[in-house]
């Protein structure tokens, strides 16, 4: 926001904070018993996958910034796993988010090709 750094540039980091912000919008419309379990779980991992990109992306070595870029991968995992549970729970229906599904794909696919190219760099 205030610094100009080079991971605001990168397409993963874009999504990510796509990601981010369509979680957060999804779980308003989730039961107010759920603000305190799924809310803040889901907000949390979605969180955590911009976060991670974020930090990683400012480590020296090749990998440190893997650690940090498979964190948010496994985070993005996790956030899947609680919207299928919201789904089970009938709270949503993947044809009532489709942007966030498409975003979480791309977001999956770029961390996955940024975590092998990174790596070959070590």
């Amino acid at each position: 926001m205030f610094l100009q750094l080079n991971h605001q540039k990168l397409d993963v980091f874009e999504i990510a904070r796509a990601v981010t912000i369509q979680c957060y919008k999804l779980t308003q419309i989730l039961p107010h018993y759920e603000k305190g379990n799924l809310v803040q779980q889901i907000r949390r991992a979605s969180l955590s996958v911009l976060l991670n990109i974020a930090e990683g992306s400012s480590k020296r070595s090749a990998p440190d910034r893997v650690r940090f870029y498979e964190i948010a991968r496994a985070s993005l995992v996790e956030v899947d796993a609680a919207l299928d549970v919201c789904e089970a729970l009938g709270f949503i229906s993947k044809a009532s988010c489709p942007e966030l599904g498409a975003s979480m794909n791309s977001c999956f696919a770029l961390l996955s090709n940024l975590i092998v190219k990174t790596r070959s760099l070590s």
